[in-house]
């Protein structure tokens, strides 16, 4: 098998294992909102968040960073 496929299959493996820990319901709230939703679901939500407000704010800043050297 090759290093990939293995990584693969690990990763696989400890999310099937993070998923099946994390099934309890947990209540979400932010300023008016409330939710609820499992741990499972929560956490990779937010981590996507995240990652969305980095690659905005990336963005953001290079395109600043442009403008001014000019």
């Amino acid at each position: 098998m090759s290093p990939k496929l293995i990584a693969l299959l690990a990763a696989l493996a400890l999310t099937v294992v993070f998923i099946a820990q994390n099934t309890a319901v947990v209540e979400l709230r932010f300023l008016f909102w409330k939710l609820d939703m499992s741990r499972a679901l929560m956490f990779p939500l937010l981590v996507l968040i995240g990652i969305g407000t980095g690659w905005f704010l990336r963005g953001l800043f290079l395109h600043k960073s442009d403008g001014q050297n000019s």
